[in-house]
């Protein structure tokens, strides 16, 4: 009986033990978050295709504004987050697929369209996921949940910097 128990106290537990959501704001130090915070509200008054944010000629997530703050630009990590198993819901910025179409890389970000038509986060707020097992990734405006092992790691390439790599062990879209 006390092994019954036992076992019920355990798996009980293990349902309890589900992976708290990490905020954005937690990736980003002390310093950085502070001055995000306090920024002026960004206006975003002119449609997609007006905006400058993204083209081939603008460089998409890399896009710089002088307007801008320099923390928009950091690249500062909370290496407290190093090696921590997250679960973490953003927007896909899809890089690379397999044979089978299924992105296997893709940046996650916080808000949808960061790479079309608004300011780009801060590398400190893009994050590379790689997923082998691979998603089909139909709409960047579906938000996904991303669970996995979060690494203080840059990565960097034609479109974005970004401050952490997450490989992740499951990735489904938000239906909520």
């Amino acid at each position: 009986m006390r092994y019954v128990v036992l076992c019920m106290f355990l798996l009980l537990g293990t349902a309890h033990a589900a992976l708290e959501e990490t905020d954005w704001l937690d990736l980003m130090p002390e310093a950085d978050r502070k001055a995000l915070l306090e920024m002026p509200e960004i206006i975003h008054d002119t449609p997609e295709g007006d905006s400058g944010f993204y083209s081939p000629e603008s460089g998409g997530l890399r896009t710089a504004d002088k307007n801008m703050p320099d923390f928009m630009y950091s690249a500062q990590t909370v290496p407290e987050l190093d090696g921590r198993k997250m679960l973490l819901a953003g927007y896909p910025v899809p890089l690379e697929s397999n044979d089978k179409g299924d992105f296997i890389e893709f940046f996650l970000v916080p808000y949808p369209g960061a790479c079309i038509h608004v300011p780009p986060p801060p590398p400190n707020q893009i994050i590379l996921v790689r997923y082998p097992k691979g998603m089909a990734l139909e709409d960047i405006y579906a938000p996904l949940w991303v669970e996995g092992v979060l690494k203080v790691e840059v990565s960097s390439n034609e479109l974005a910097d970004s401050a952490y790599v997450l490989e992740a062990q499951k990735v489904e879209l938000i239906t909520e």
